[in-house]
């Protein structure tokens, strides 16, 4: 180095390294060069101290290139006096060269090394440590008149960036140790979105939700408490959340589809009184919403004049579980005029066809009345007490061949009433069939003893006005007031469905219209012939000597409290059902739900056991008598020869 015409040569030269150290001293020159003092003194302010820890460990941090001298003002002696701390382990029993790494976990190295001149001048100076680990990449060169590593901000291209006056040596390294300290590593750019479902193609199959559980709702919280009320399982929810099968199965085995229970619940309430919005409300709000989130539940409406007949079809399954049906429905409900004598039968038999999902919660008679009600075996615990009432409508009382028999129950906080009756026949007899109408919703006496839902809306002289939701259905024997000739007429000119043309001529329609009978009904739009009257066993109206009208006798009503609260989902006939002179008459209907209070007296879950187990068997020995026929069939002797 030159300085005011004289030549200066400096070298290095260090203490002797400690005990324990091993450190190979590099006698090359310190490269240093003069600038201007106010650059140098703004590059080594731009270098801020790294940070040390309590245990004095240095961050692993990339270091920056080594400060610049800076001019000193005061230049009293030509020498140069530079003093280089040598790096002290921790414990000084410990080798840097130490490839084992047997060390302690707090083997870290303490640096402070500084290099000053007496002519004023602060020298940088590096030296290289030989590792003897090839894996161990050698640090940069930073500066040694800092006491730490500086702050990882800065990199390489930041030093070349600088004028090359100002940049360091890169033959310079600083020594380190064995033990290397990987720094963290930071994102460049925003992370890529997690996928909701990471869990492998192969599990995917495991955590499949069945279609049976597909209609429940989304993660529902309450505003105190977070507390889950739904099911965790459901395929809605985890597209919501990420997850896998291990998740998956913790949440289930946390949350259940039940509520949990507090013993301090079970201690102190009656269950006889209860706000409908309440907190863990047998029938609230919380229940209906896991079972029904939209709040509607599907009831399937059958009414059937059998004429009486012993002989029942082969397969009801045209009946109940139509084809063109692409679900179930909750609740089936079937009403029977004239029916079969052997009523037991017949239950038995719409068990059978119903299958294991289904059973009887309640059947009631009048007569050859009879209503059936069957419900999903999962929804009975939500069914209230069931009662029923019946009425007659002939002038002698034992004669039961005409009037009305009505069920009635509250599921969740909804109230139904079911009346299936059969009206007084004749083509002319309409004022008959106004006073058998009059003398049913006077007489039937319901509920009893379960509670009006709305009080408020109610009267003493129309059942009807009693329930939330009523269905009226059975052969009610309204004719089209029409001669038989043009009615036929009418019937070969119709295109389609459109059956205004016979229904301008229906007694029952126009009676409604002028609000004589059936107040507050309605009927759904008549998209099917009439269903009466046929010869038995086949298409062919009445070809007897009396030459009976085709008519729509048999027909479904309904009637809510609330506007909109059913939707009509199919209203049509069953034509393959043959064994009577009436057709079958079905209908789909979605009603709404609303929750129900604590003194509502639950039905605790009842139906008929014997008749289930019943129909059971005989589902099973029909399959399995089904399945000896097609083994018969492929091992018979007869060869064929094609």
């Amino acid at each position: 180095m030159t300085m005011n015409g004289e030549d200066i040569n400096l070298h290095q030269s260090f203490e002797a390294p400690g005990k324990g150290d091993s450190i190979v001293n590099d006698s090359r020159p310190c490269k240093t060069s003069l600038v201007d003092t106010n650059s140098c003194k703004e590059h080594n302010d731009a270098l801020k101290p790294a940070v040390v820890n309590a245990q004095g460990e240095i961050n692993p941090f990339q270091p920056r290139p080594p400060s610049l001298p800076r001019l000193s003002k005061s230049n009293k002696s030509g020498s140069v006096e530079k003093t280089v701390r040598s790096r002290r382990l921790r414990n000084s029993q410990e080798s840097l060269s130490d490839q084992a790494e047997t060390g302690s976990s707090t083997d870290s190295l303490k640096e402070d090394q500084t290099v000053s001149l007496e002519g004023g001048f602060a020298l940088s100076g590096s030296t290289n440590l030989r590792s003897q680990d090839s894996n161990v990449r050698p640090l940069s060169a930073v500066a040694i008149g800092s006491p730490v590593l500086r702050d990882r901000g800065s990199s390489f291209s930041e030093d070349e960036r600088r004028p090359h006056s100002q940049q360091s040596d890169p033959t310079d390294n600083w020594m380190m140790s064995t033990k290397v300290h990987l720094s963290p590593v930071q994102p460049v750019g925003p992370l890529p979105a997690l996928e909701k479902t990471f869990v492998s193609a192969t599990l995917r199959p495991v955590n499949r939700i069945d279609k049976d559980c597909l209609d429940y709702a989304v993660l529902h919280r309450e505003n105190l408490g977070e507390r889950l009320h739904r099911n965790l399982s459901d395929s809605r929810l985890l597209e919501n959340m990420g997850s896998d099968s291990a998740s998956v199965n913790s949440l289930r085995s946390n949350y259940s589809v039940l509520s949990p229970i507090r013993p301090q619940d079970v201690r102190n309430r009656s269950f006889l009184e209860g706000s409908v919005l309440g907190s863990g409300a047998l029938l609230g709000a919380e229940e209906l919403d896991r079972y029904f989130p939209d709040r509607r539940v599907g009831f399937y409406i059958a009414t059937w004049n059998m004429q009486g007949e012993k002989g029942l079809p082969a397969n009801l399954d045209d009946l109940l579980l139509p084809t063109d049906s692409e679900f179930a429905q909750d609740f089936y409900v079937i009403g029977v005029q004239e029916g079969c004598p052997d009523r037991k039968e017949w239950e038995i038999r719409l068990q059978e066809t119903l299958g294991p999902y289904y059973v009887m919660l309640y059947a009631a008679s009048h007569g050859v009345l009879y209503l059936t009600v069957f419900a999903r075996r999962d929804l009975i615990w939500f069914c209230s007490e069931v009662e029923h009432a019946t009425v007659t409508t002939r002038i002698i009382s034992q004669i039961k061949t005409k009037g009305a028999v009505g069920i009635t129950f509250t599921f969740f906080g909804t109230s139904f009433l079911f009346i299936t009756s059969h009206f007084t026949s004749g083509d002319a007899k309409v004022y008959e069939r106004i006073l058998d109408y009059n003398k049913i919703v006077e007489a039937l006496a319901l509920p009893k003893g379960l509670p009006d839902t709305n009080p408020y809306r109610s009267t003493s002289s129309d059942v009807t006005t009693r329930f939330d939701q009523v269905f009226w259905f059975g052969d009610f024997n309204f004719r089209l007031s029409k001669d038989r000739v043009e009615v036929e007429n009418v019937m070969n000119r119709t295109v389609g469905d459109d059956m205004s043309p016979l229904v301008e001529h229906d007694q029952l329609s126009k009676e409604m219209k002028e609000g004589s009978i059936f107040k507050g009904f309605q009927e759904a739009p008549i998209r099917f012939f009439p269903t009466y009257k046929f010869d038995i066993g086949c298409d062919i109206y009445d070809t007897t000597s009396k030459q009976r009208t085709p008519s729509y006798t048999d027909r479904i009503l309904f009637r809510s409290r609330q506007a909109d609260d059913i939707k009509v989902i199919k209203y049509t006939s069953c034509s393959s059902i043959k064994t009577s002179d009436h057709r079958p008459v079905i209908g789909v209907f979605l009603v709404k739900l609303r929750p129900g209070r604590d003194n509502i007296p639950l039905g605790a879950g009842q139906f008929d056991r014997g008749l289930y187990l019943e129909g059971i068997r005989r589902r099973i020995t029909r399959e399995l008598k089904r399945r000896e026929a097609m083994k018969s069939q492929s091992s018979s002797t007869i060869c064929t020869i094609s």
